[in-house]
């Protein structure tokens, strides 16, 4: 690796990043096996790993997008939209082949498909939190959202429900698709186009 590539991963703590998210995959994978396998219980009981591993891999992300040198970024020759995107885009494909590998099977229920699409919605709202609030805090308005709808989420899937209550529908639900779809380009955008706000000091 050279010069250049070494200073920028070390400047956004990739390597953390990197292992906070394989952590998040694994201790996912674990307990998704765990519930499955108490007597009385189905894949249905992966509803919690669904929703609650996103969050965290989101957290790690959005936290991740804080720079050191802000000043720097501003100031480059060079326009740093395109960096911030593929960085963005990078972690998050990442993040969904991790989380997806620590739920197979049932892929028309909580599996794969559920598991990637709540992270694209809690990580477009991480990159977006991070964009307007700054990195350290992007995991706080997701957490929040996340919270209130697991507890006042409609049971019967589908439905108006499934566009406001993304984060719990089975996989292949598209009201839910979109929403957290349309979540990732929104945030993906803002934080491509302005970066993490800087922190005040």
């Amino acid at each position: 690796m050279t010069l250049a590539p070494r200073l920028y991963a070390r400047s956004r703590v990739l390597p953390a990043t990197l292992g906070a998210l394989t952590g998040t995959a694994l201790v996912a994978a674990w307990a998704a096996w765990w519930l499955q396998a108490q007597p009385h219980f189905d894949h249905t009981a992966r509803v919690p790993v669904v929703v609650l591993a996103p969050l965290l891999a989101a957290g790690v992300i959005g936290t991740g997008l804080y720079t050191h040198s802000d000043e720097l970024d501003r100031t480059a020759v060079r326009p740093w939209w395109p960096r911030r995107l593929a960085h963005l885009l990078v972690l998050t494909g990442l993040a969904a082949a991790l989380l997806a590998l620590a739920v197979p099977g049932r892929p028309d229920e909580f599996g794969a498909q559920a598991m990637t699409r709540n992270l694209l919605g809690a990580t477009g709202i991480a990159a977006a939190s991070a964009a307007l609030l700054g990195a350290r805090l992007s995991w706080l308005p997701m957490t929040v959202y996340l919270s209130a709808v697991y507890l006042s989420a409609p049971r019967p899937p589908g439905g108006a429900g499934a566009f406001w209550a993304w984060p719990v529908q089975p996989g292949p639900q598209a009201g839910a698709w979109v929403s957290a779809v349309a979540a990732y380009g929104v945030g993906a955008a803002l934080y491509a186009g302005r970066g993490a706000r800087p922190d005040r000091r």
